[in-house]
């Protein structure tokens, strides 16, 4: 048995004909869509379901993440701006000019990761604007949480038809 070869093969830098690389996509939807602002959706379902402290526990803990996330803005925003402009510069420029697939699959998910970046500060800055509480917070968080499963649908099918043209322009490849 080679080990080389079989490690190699797992970590296939190919990443549109790996598993692991769709799996990692799936899993990394699904957790954006799950943690609204770093709130897990099962507290804003059991808030609009029992009520009483379930709601109290959802205010407290959309206070404290919004207060989190705008004090991170505050402090750090532009230096995380243009750590992630050059970020997705430099995969966007490897990835789709130089042709290095592994930066076309990462960008693939990092740029609308970015943009849901981007939606939770405003939704953030809302929340903190309007003192939003109750069914105000509930409904604020549930839109916010369709905006993201959007994005990540429409992600995942622009991934699965760029990584599908990538594959079948490979096949086609003399030799």
């Amino acid at each position: 048995m080679d080990w080389t070869k079989l490690i190699f093969d797992l970590i296939d830098l190919r990443s549109f004909s790996n598993l692991w690389y769709w799996i990692a996509l799936a899993v990394t939807w699904s957790s954006a869509s799950h943690w609204v602002l770093g709130i897990p959706y099962d507290m804003v379902l059991r808030a609009r379901r029992v009520g009483g402290q379930a709601e109290a526990d959802l205010e407290a803990i959309a206070r404290i993440n919004v207060g989190r996330i705008l004090y991170i803005v505050g402090e750090a925003g532009a230096i995380l701006l243009a750590m992630l402009a050059f970020a997705l510069t430099t995969l966007a420029l490897l990835g789709f000019v130089y042709r290095v697939e592994f930066c076309q699959a990462v960008f693939l998910i990092a740029a609308p990761l970015s943009g849901v970046g981007f939606l939770s500060v405003a939704t953030a800055r809302r929340i903190e604007a309007e003192g939003d509480q109750g069914e105000t917070l509930r409904r604020r968080l549930a839109l916010h949480r369709v905006t993201v499963q959007v994005i990540g649908m429409v992600s995942i099918f622009v991934t699965a038809f760029w990584g599908m043209l990538q594959n079948f322009n490979l096949s086609i490849l003399p030799g």
